[in-house]
């Protein structure tokens, strides 16, 4: 697999090799070896999380607040969707910068996305199926959401009608009042953290 470093600091994308022969095709979507050494860190899986969506489906932008953080490895195992990572850490270089992949289940591409990205993504396809794992579990009171709508952030969702969303999604706030609001982590807090997980892991 090759692992790349996006745009957007500590947010990576994973491209498998595929291997095909007549039964159909293999692929090895992540080493947790390989992809913790590329982040600097051992990626721990705390929650496994799938959705299904029909096209036109928007989810996101979602984050969640340190403390716990959620780190999220994304994968499409069905159908299609155009995966966005958005930088929510005030202060950072790519603040409110974003950054789209293409997924489907013919190439296996992941994401990863460090604690403090935002991640969103719109179902291409219906029946789009995505997995994530996450570092850590669900808590209560502890997301983050981003109006995936907010022309201050522009992202140029790929629809061909209607976009569908949660009545939360919706309804969330854009970046600037996000960010006025104090709910958004801040850079330093972020490296802060990822050095924590690094001190911890060579403890």
């Amino acid at each position: 697999m090759k692992i790349t470093e996006m745009s957007i600091p500590n947010a990576f994308r994973i491209v498998p090799e595929i291997h095909e022969d007549e039964r159909g095709s293999f692929s090895e979507l992540v080493r947790s070896s390989v992809l913790s050494e590329a982040i600097g860190y051992p990626f721990g899986i705390g929650q496994a999380n799938c959705s299904l969506s029909s096209r036109n489906t928007i989810r996101g932008i979602h984050a969640t607040t340190l403390p716990p953080g959620q780190a999220k490895l994304v994968t499409c195992v069905s159908g299609s969707v155009l995966d966005v990572a958005v930088d929510l850490r005030v202060g950072s270089p790519t603040f409110g910068k974003y950054e789209m992949t293409r997924q489907d289940a013919e190439t296996g591409v992941s994401v990863y996305l460090s604690d403090g990205l935002g991640h969103a993504f719109v179902a291409l396809t219906d029946d789009a199926c995505v997995n994530y794992l996450c570092s850590e579990k669900y808590a209560h009171g502890t997301m983050i959401e981003i109006n995936p709508l907010d022309p201050d952030i522009g992202i140029p969702w790929e629809l061909d009608g209607t976009p569908i969303m949660s009545d939360k999604d919706a309804a969330a706030p854009g970046l600037a009042t996000a960010a006025a609001s104090g709910v958004l982590p801040s850079y330093e807090e972020c490296l802060e953290y990822y050095r924590s997980l690094r001190s911890t892991a060579a403890a």
